[in-house]
Parts: structure tokens; sequence; C-alpha cells
């Protein structure tokens, strides 16, 4: 053999499925630097999608001349430590996410928590539409939980259901993610008046204790556990995070979970989702019918939040309305989402701050999507037996 007849094997072994893929990772990348979408994760995502679409990729299988066995490469080696076996790098995520969030505007006015729940209505009516579109039950609701706007969530549910899917799920997950102050703007005006959006609401914080604020995380976890015992490990490892933050005594642990644990374990997180990425099973029709899944689910997400908050007005009187909009902020998307309600309010009306009620909304929503996680957790593997 030739000493460069490798070089020609590798080129005559490139897929067409394979360059596009390549294009893919390419893309990625050039969103997370250019459009500074999700950079953090894109950027390894996309990197990651090039690295192991290379014919022979060391990073999945390292075929070593001499070694009978294949040995597993790094990026398999991650997903199948960090993701596979105990779904640990999205689960030790939500310690960081949980680090960085404030419970405080939520705590103050507790009904907010009821928009956070109505929010993810989306996800259920995915399911009902995947399933109509022919995935089994298990992609159905792994594809459903993308309307969570929580990408370790989705991770999570994808991989614990064994959905083929995982790879354009979680592309699916982070892209809509980022795209939140492009989306729910549209998703909202499309079923509010000006009129509507221009509603003030009074922000009157009632004074919440530190010991609310410890308690809080505790209660959460006991309540959903009980609801939903496949959530334990999802609103556990949120609420960890938070009680970090509000003990008070954990100053440096709360400082760093909230940067270098929630930096690292999302780079890491990126490259290893790559290893789902493969050309043969990524380009597929089924990869596109997901991305407009998701899309759908996130829209009615926010339009079913919004949609609640006009429900509610319809009992309250009219110095006591709610402004619709807070509704959309029930999606888990924080804080990016109560950014969106506080710049359409201004937009609405430059008098009009809705910030800390969209806050409360959102951070609610946080909860919610983890929840909603921990029910399909629990109620699809009954279904399949």
């Amino acid at each position: 053999m030739n000493s460069f007849d490798f070089l020609i094997e590798g080129l005559k072994s490139v897929s067409w499925q394979q360059v596009v893929m390549w294009i893919v990772g390419i893309i990625l990348i050039v969103l997370a630097i250019k459009k500074e979408m999700e950079p953090a994760l894109l950027l390894p995502m996309g990197f990651g999608a090039i690295l192991i679409n290379i014919p022979f990729s060391g990073a999945m299988t390292q075929n070593i001349e001499g070694i009978t066995e294949p040995v597993r490469g790094i990026v398999q080696w991650l997903f199948e430590v960090g993701i596979e076996e105990s779904e640990a790098m999205p689960l030790l995520l939500f310690i960081g996410i949980g680090a960085m969030i404030d419970f405080g505007p939520l705590l103050s006015n507790p009904k907010l928590l009821f928009f956070g729940a109505a929010a993810q209505v989306g996800i259920f009516l995915t399911i009902i539409f995947a399933t109509l579109f022919g995935f089994g039950i298990a992609d159905a609701a792994s594809i459903g939980i993308i309307g969570a706007a929580d990408g370790p969530t989705s991770i999570l549910v994808s991989q614990v259901l064994k959905s083929k899917y995982i790879g354009a799920i979680a592309v699916a997950a982070y892209s809509y993610m980022s795209l939140v102050p492009i989306i729910q703007p549209l998703a909202i005006k499309l079923v509010t008046t000006k009129k509507e959006r221009m509603i003030k609401m009074e922000y009157n914080p009632g004074s919440v204790s530190k010991t609310t604020k410890i308690i809080f995380p505790i209660v959460v976890t006991v309540i959903a556990g009980l609801v939903a015992p496949a959530s334990v490990a999802l609103v556990g490892m949120l609420m960890l995070g938070n009680l970090i933050r509000e003990c008070g005594v954990l100053e440096n642990l709360s400082e760093t979970a909230q940067k270098a644990l929630a930096n690292l374990i999302t780079l890491l997180l990126g490259i290893t989702i790559a290893a789902s990425m493969e050309a043969s099973v990524f380009v597929t029709w089924q990869t596109l019918l997901i991305m407009a899944l998701g899309l759908f689910a996130f829209v009615f997400d926010s339009i079913g939040g919004v949609m609640f908050a006009k429900f509610v007005n319809l009992f309250l009187p009219q110095s006591k309305k709610i402004n619709p909009m807070i509704g959309a902020a029930g999606i888990s998307a924080f804080p990016m989402s109560s950014r969106v309600i506080q710049k359409l309010g201004l937009e609405a009306d430059p008098t009009n701050h809705l910030l800390m009620h969209a806050v409360g909304a959102n951070v609610s929503g946080q909860i919610a999507s983890v929840v909603a996680g921990g029910i399909i957790l629990s109620i699809v593997p009954a279904l399949l037996g």
C-alpha cells in the first residue's frame, strides 16, 4: 500500500450527508460567533458536528493497528459517561442554573406560579401532533419537551426515553432558546392587541425573608417529588443550586456554580451532544419535521401563557387586570423571556415597566418545565409497558 493511500481512502469515504453535517456545524459556529446565539453551547456543538462526521473519526472510535478491539474516542466516551449512563451533565448544569435564579419576585407574588404551569401547554399539544406524524410515543414526548425552552431538560428527557433523535432535539431546543427575542414578540403580538400590551401592573413586592428563601427550594423539591417522582433529580439539582445561593454561607461556591461550573458543563455538554449528530441519523426528513414541531411547541407555550392570562382577566376588575404578556414569560427561557416582555411593554407604553412581574412568571416557568419533564418521564414509560 502506498504511504499516501490513507489520504485517498479518507476522501473517497466522505458522503454527501457528512458534507451536509459539516455545513450544519459551520452554521452553528457562525451563529455562535456572529449572532452570539448561545455561544458557549452552539460553538462546541457545531465544532463537534464537524469532528464526528469526518470519516473514521477517532473522536468516536479509535481503530488502532495491532489492537483487536476498537477503543472509544473522547466524544463517544463523554456521551456514554456524561449523558447515557447517568445524565450527569444536564443535571450538574441545573446546579449552576439554580444558583443564578432569584425566586424573590415569585415569592412576593406566588400566583405567578400558575403562569409557569399554563405556559407548558405547547409541550403536550406537540406530543399529540408528533404522534399523528408517525413518531412513536417516546420520540413524540422527547420532541414535545422542546417547548419547555429548557435545553438540559430536553436532553435529559430524550436520553432517558432513548429517543434516536436526541441530536436534532438538542439543536432545536437551544436554537429556539437563542431565538426568544425574535420568536416571542411575533407569537405575543399574534394574540394580543396594543391596548392589552399597554396594561400597567403595580409592583409592590412583599418582604420576603431569608428564611422563606431557604425553605422554598426544600419545599418545592418535596412537593415536586411527590407529584412527579421522576422529576426529583431535575428539580433537586435546580433547587440545590438555589439553596447554595440563598443560604448565605457559601458565597464562593455559589459564584463558582453560576460561572465556572455552568460554563464548563455547558462547553462539555455541547461537544458531547455532537456524538448524537452523526450524518446517518441526523440528515433525514425527520430532523426537519422535529425542527418544525419544536417551533410549534415553543410558539404555543408562549401563546398558552398569554391566553391563560386573558382568561384570568375575565374575572378581575379593571384596576387589577394582568398584562397578558406576563403569561408568555412562563416559559423556561430565563432571563431572556423576561427582557422580551419588558421591551414589549415599553414599546406599547414608555412608562410601562413589567420586568419584575415577568421575572416572577419566568422563574416559575423554570420550575414548571422540569416538573413537566418529570411528569413525561413518569407517564411515557408506563404507556410503553
